[in-house]
Order: structure tokens, then C-alpha cells, then sequence
């Protein structure tokens, strides 16, 4: 903390800058199993969670972040039954996915008891569908040693890696034997997608992950959304098949889907799915570069 008033968020240290939240109140700080958590609230963006000094969720803007993560995939994959989601302790988009009326079974896998204890308790207002679900099957374990159990393979047909930034606990999730079980546990035609931070800042963390899926997947690729909170421009989201069409659907047909979910939200459109893969040029140099395609 750089001020009584003020949390610093530390993420960008290597970059050469921080930046700072007034916190109007601070509701918790202290230590989780594995990291350390801070919850206050802040004027402009509400109640704002961070671990190991990096912003996690904001309750003003992580409809974006949430919806784009879920309704993306599921809506691509056009007949989601079973979803994995590695990490997402906040529970928010388990709350996006189990709008889904045809999701039958939604396995959460959460490394920090901590947190999901955390959130249960403090973003219950958001959150309560999770706890509350029959469809929902909370484990708390390593996502690394879930993946590779062979009893977890081949039952998915959407995998949702909300994980941190590669640092702490959540830096196996970025590496080639974590997303090799997680291919192994998607069903055929099944979409895994990936939180890739904002390429101005953190190139490297899609570029790593591009670079691995183009030998396990036949297509890998990315999609943006802009999240006030990551701040640095586009959010990428990895997105990895080896149905290329999913990447492509029309978008009669995704509005129809889209329809039929009955679904309410506050980012998330048809239109915007579609747009979400058209690429930034310097984005799309990087993605199409680590696929081996320039």
C-alpha cells in the first residue's frame, strides 16, 4: 500500500509502472492458502479483489470479462453439455455459464480453498448460483492434477482456464503439460479458452501459449474484449479447437442460439462474437506469427 487510502496494484513492476485505487473502504487483507488477497472498495469500479497484488475482478466491469469467457465457447460449440473451469475462485463465470440451460454438469476446479471461501462470502450477491446449483461439482484441487487424471478425459466439451497471470500458483496453467491434459479431457469438436492478458504489456503471454497450441490443436487463436480494469487496451482470450469452423459461425446462427438461450447480458451480443476475432493488427501479427504463419 503506497498511501493509507490508496492500493497499489503491482503487476507491471518490470514495465516501470503502477497503478493505484483510492479504497474508500478496505474489507479484508491478509493471506489465503497460497496468496495474498485485499478486498475494498473503490468509487468508480466498486468492490475490487486482488491477489498477489494484481487485479483479479472489479464488481463495476466483470460482466465483460465473464460473459466473454463463457458465452463465446458455449455458444460456438453450439450443443455444451459439460464445462470445465480451471480456477475462477470469484465464481463469476460459473454464474455466466449456468445460464445455460443445456450445461448438464459444470466441474470447478479451484487450487485455493481460500478464495472460493472468500467469495462465498463476500460476493454472494453475484455469485449465489454457484452455491446454490445442482448442476455445479466444486473440487478443490491443483487444475494441473486434474487435467492429467485419465478419469477426467474426454468429458468436456467447453474448458474455461480463468486463471491469474503466469505467476505464483497460477503459472503451470500456461505450460505445455497443463494444456496437453486439458486437450486430453475435451470431448471431439470441444473449445478450450484461456484469460491471455493484454498484449501491448504482455505479448509474451499469448505468444507462449499460441506457440504451444498450434502442435496440439489444428486451430489456435484469440479473440478481444475491453476491459477497463486491464488496463493496456484489448484483453485477448485464447481460443483452441480443432474444429475450424467454430471459429467462423455465421451469425444468423449465432443469433439464433442466442436466442434460444434467453440469455441477459450486458456485453456479449452476436455481433460483438463475431467482431471479437477480427484482430488488431499487431495482435494478429503476434497470434499468426506464433501459429507459424508469417
Amino acid at each position: 500500500m503506497s498511501d493509507e487510502r490508496y492500493i497499489t496494484e503491482t503487476l507491471f513492476d518490470e514495465l516501470g509502472f503502477r497503478m493505484s485505487f483510492a479504497a474508500e473502504r478496505i474489507v479484508f487483507q491478509g493471506k489465503g492458502d497460497l496468496q495474498s488477497l485485499v478486498l475494498f472498495e473503490n468509487k468508480r469500479f466498486g468492490r475490487m479483489l486482488m491477489l498477489d497484488g494484481a487485479t483479479q475482478v472489479t464488481t463495476a466491469d466483470e460482466f465483460i470479462y465473464s460473459e466473454m469467457m463463457s458465452h463465446v465457447p458455449i455458444l460456438a460449440h453450439g450443443s455444451c453439455e459439460d464445462v470445465l473451469i480451471v480456477g475462477g475462485g470469484d465464481c463469476l463465470i460459473a454464474e455466466e455459464v449456468l445460464k445455460h440451460e443445456g450445461v448438464r454438469h459444470c466441474v470447478q476446479v479451484e487450487i485455493d480453498k481460500a478464495v472460493l471461501d472468500f467469495s462465498k462470502e463476500y460476493f454472494l450477491e453475484w455469485n449465489r448460483p454457484f452455491f446454490e446449483d445442482k448442476r455445479v461439482e466444486s473440487v478443490i484441487a491443483d487444475g494441473m492434477h486434474y487435467v492429467a487424471d485419465r478419469r477426467n478425459h474426454g468429458r468436456f466439451d467447453v474448458i474455461i482456464v480463468d486463471s491469474t497471470d503466469p505467476q505464483g500458483p497460477g503459472a503451470v496453467l500456461f505450460s505445455r503439460e497443463f494444456y496437453e491434459g486439458a486437450k486430453s479431457c475435451l470431448k471431439g469438436g470441444g473449445i478450450m479458452v484461456t484469460q491471455n492478458g493484454v498484449p501491448f504489456f504482455q505479448p509474451e503471454e499469448l505468444s507462449s501459449t499460441i506457440g504451444i497450441w498450434r502442435e496440439l490443436f489444428s486451430d489456435p487463436y484469440a479473440y478481444i474484449a475491453a476491459i477497463p480494469t486491464y488496463v493496456g487496451g484489448h484483453m485477448t482470450m485464447g481460443f483452441a479447437t480443432d474444429d475450424k469452423a467454430l471459429r467462423a459461425i455465421p451469425l444468423s446462427t449465432l443469433e439464433e442460439r442466442f436466442r434460444s438461450a434467453k440469455l441477459s447480458t450486458r456485453y456479449y451480443t452476436p455481433e460483438v462474437h463475431k467482431a471479437a476475432f477480427a484482430l488488431p493488427r499487431f495482435i494478429l501479427d503476434l497470434v499468426e506469427k506464433a501459429r507459424g504463419k508469417s
